[in-house]
């Protein structure tokens, strides 16, 4: 079980920050922050143990975001092992332009952040747990940021609220599947032996196979990338940046847990301190794994997870 340690922040190396503009649309509007349109999210919701055959015995929900080129299929054995752990109902989400929720042009963190709130107010959710691996996890922080009251506690895994650049590995996967996509395949076989070109390790490549399914409509044999590829290829560099810079100005005060693998360089000890005025009661756990930390070790993240949350019941 990874040990639970204080974040080490060091205030002298904070750096000066300015709040991102706001788009106000209407101040009787929840969404204020966004001016576009919300989407109606997809999810898978787990409900195991007690919770599952008396739903007066649930404890306060999660929601849970995948990242970048996933789905809720990816947080499918992880939800129902922590919804058996700790009794809770576990939304699994699909973000917009991701598994079975709608497309839309606008992929902004700002979006994907109103998204969820409107699946929250939909579905009557108040303050749950918002867990958020990569692109979900920046999703989630700016929401907590954005609507703190609405939020109970904060899990963001191996990302941090800071502008950084994407490796190159994801430019690298938008290439490859541009490459199935031309070359027509009629199988993941012949779509992997592609990608493998563009992606090394087959996990990732299973990973973003997922994503490849025949067309529902027609006769055509070709197998389709269910996600708008060049969409997001268009906003692939926006994905590194976060919606505020100024922590003065933003602030979550719940308890926040930051999951970080202790292969990936997504959240540096440099980033720290900023984490911590942000998110003034977060705690840090390092986690013996790359970027893809649940897939890569789910005990020691579910162990995380639960020894964070069980004092919050």
């Amino acid at each position: 079980m990874p040990t639970m340690r204080p974040p080490r922040i060091r205030p002298t190396a904070l750096r000066s920050f300015q709040i991102t503009p706001l788009r106000r649309i209407s101040s009787a509007s929840p969404w204020h922050w966004h001016s576009g349109e919300t989407v109606d999210l997809a999810f898978d919701l787990h409900k195991e143990g007690e919770c599952k055959t008396d739903s007066s015995k649930c404890k306060p929900p999660i929601i849970f975001l995948h990242g970048l080129f996933g789905s809720k299929i990816n947080n499918r054995s992880i939800g129902k092992r922590l919804s058996r752990s700790l009794n809770r109902p576990v939304y699994a989400l699909d973000l917009r332009n991701h598994g079975a929720s709608p497309h839309n042009p606008e992929h902004t963190y700002a979006a994907l952040a109103a998204d969820v709130a409107a699946f929250l107010s939909k579905h009557s959710i108040s303050r749950p747990t918002l867990i958020g691996h990569s692109m979900g996890a920046k999703a989630a922080m700016a929401l907590a940021l954005w609507e703190p009251d609405r939020i109970a506690n904060l899990i963001a895994v191996d990302n941090a609220p800071v502008d950084a650049a994407l490796k190159s590995d994801f430019h690298s996967y938008v290439a490859g599947m541009r490459a199935v996509s031309r070359a027509g395949v009629g199988t993941q076989k012949e779509a992997d032996g592609i990608l493998s070109e563009y992606a090394k390790e087959l996990p990732v490549r299973q990973f973003l196979l997922t994503n490849l399914v025949r067309p529902k409509t027609g006769d055509s044999k070709v197998l389709e990338w269910r996600i708008p590829v060049e969409d997001l290829a268009r906003q692939l560099d926006g994905m590194g940046d976060f919606p505020f810079r100024d922590p003065e100005k933003a602030r979550f005060e719940g308890p926040t847990l930051i999951v970080r693998g202790t292969k990936s360089p997504y959240v540096a000890d440099e980033a720290l301190p900023v984490i911590g005025r942000f998110f003034p009661r977060f705690r840090l756990v390092d986690i013996e794994s790359g970027h893809w930390v649940i897939s890569e070790n789910p005990e020691a993240f579910k162990d995380a997870v639960v020894e964070f949350l069980e004092d919050k019941d």
